[in-house]
């Protein structure tokens, strides 16, 4: 049974935690402490109906704002799919934590008011799940029943969103018109909208179909890459010559005898084993935690990267990069980071700023020399060592990085790696 993580995105109040909610209620999927738990809380509500938003609103502050602080995650399954749900806050103020979220999403769930339309949350967030390269999106038109459960609203939104898509390049959208609160649409089918014929929004996650294809051997998009976590090398004098190199598969496939390079060192080898949990396999693929061994000795530590000699990465100590700032501290040409790509570590430094991407236009704003928290840019940086990665639209595993404040430790940026300026 394959697996599902997907987010849920979009402007205060859309009914994020309750779609969620009513989602896990529907399809059955709430234990019955939980359930008990939700029931006895939601006594106060003059309507007596279940708040499904407290499954997924645990802090404190949540529940009293009524609004989603942190994100959220969930667990559940049908005979037909394992998902794991992903649920983000909708102010501006936390479009930091929307990125961390989405970051290995394969599907988003763009809530949008249908009273309102297209807000500018849901430009910010469409343009986050197109920029993190999430391959589905799912627009879903909430709060149907506010307005009459018309169709005309419907389609009107579906137009507005259309011309966003277009804009962003994202071509796999698909259009569901329901009500969190009544649950049209969501795991049952709406008896209130007979004018929509698709599929309601369990039906359509459980079909969809997940490009999990990270095990090509021959595409540019899933080369073989193994970012060393550990060296291990036993002191004993039964292991004495035992040498390997843990680590996870993060895309492609390794085999036995294959010709290997190791980044940024840029020395070669061939696999004499690879083993797992001291048991010997002939060949790995993505997401298999394992231990390499070598055919030579090769100086080889953490935050080294492994590849297939036939399908290398870019090696730079230029890069450049899309960047969503997360700190309160400003982005500056010449501030000094670390930058972290997989296991690699070094430091680097802010060369320039190319543009600031304009939330609600999408236009590219030049001549900016700094970044405030949740801004979004096009930024060159200068390493103090090579490092070894591929374009994130090619491959998210390798393409990803984060930038890390040098005095606090603190994560302060998460980029998107497009290639050697």
């Amino acid at each position: 049974m394959d697996l599902l993580r997907f987010i849920t995105a979009g402007s205060v109040d859309d009914g994020k935690s309750t779609l969620i909610g009513r989602l896990l209620y529907d399809s059955k999927s709430i234990l019955a402490d939980q359930l008990e738990a939700i029931e006895r809380a939601s006594k106060s509500r003059d309507d007596g109906e279940i708040d499904l938003a407290l499954l997924t609103d645990g802090l404190r502050s949540e529940r009293e704002q009524g609004i989603t602080i942190d994100v959220a995650y969930r667990y559940f399954q049908t005979p037909k799919r394992k998902f794991i749900i992903v649920d983000a806050p909708g102010h501006i103020q936390y479009t930091r934590n929307m990125v961390t979220g989405a970051s290995n999403c394969q599907l988003a769930i763009v809530l949008v008011d249908a009273r309102h339309g297209v807000a500018e949350q849901t430009r910010r967030h469409s343009l986050i799940a197109s920029l993190l390269g999430i391959p589905h999106i799912v627009v879903a038109i909430n709060k149907m029943d506010l307005v009459g459960y018309s169709q005309n609203v419907f389609s009107d939104i579906c137009i507005q969103y259309a011309e966003l898509a277009k804009k962003l390049n994202v071509h796999q959208v698909t259009y569901i018109p329901m009500s969190a609160l009544n649950g049209d649409n969501v795991v049952d089918r709406s008896e209130t909208m007979p004018w929509y014929e698709g599929q309601t929004l369990l039906e359509h996650l459980e079909t969809v179909v997940i490009d999990d294809d990270v095990n090509g051997e021959t595409e540019d998009h899933h080369p073989g890459r193994f970012p060393v976590q550990y060296v291990i090398r036993p002191q004993t004098a039964e292991l004495h010559d035992y040498r390997g190199y843990a680590g996870k598969i993060t895309s492609g496939i390794f085999r036995k005898g294959d010709a290997i390079t190791v980044l940024p060192s840029g020395e070669t080898s061939t696999i004499d084993a690879i083993e797992i949990a001291e048991t010997q396999l002939d060949e790995a693929v993505t997401p298999m935690s394992v231990v390499l061994h070598l055919a030579t000795d090769v100086d080889i530590s953490r935050g080294d990267l492994i590849v297939r000699s036939d399908i290398q990465p870019i090696s730079s100590q230029t890069v450049e990069a899309m960047l969503c700032w997360m700190d309160t501290k400003e982005f500056k040409v010449g501030n000094k980071y670390v930058l972290q790509v997989g296991t690699s570590r070094t430091r680097c430094s802010v060369r320039a700023i190319a543009y600031q991407l304009n939330i609600n236009t999408y236009e590219e704003i030049e001549g900016v020399d700094s970044l405030k928290l949740n801004d979004l840019a096009k930024v060159v940086l200068r390493t103090a060592q090579p490092i070894s990665f591929d374009p994130y639209q090619k491959n998210r595993a390798t393409g990803g990085a984060i930038l890390i404040d040098e005095t606090s430790n603190v994560t302060v940026g998460a980029l998107m790696l497009v290639g050697e300026a």
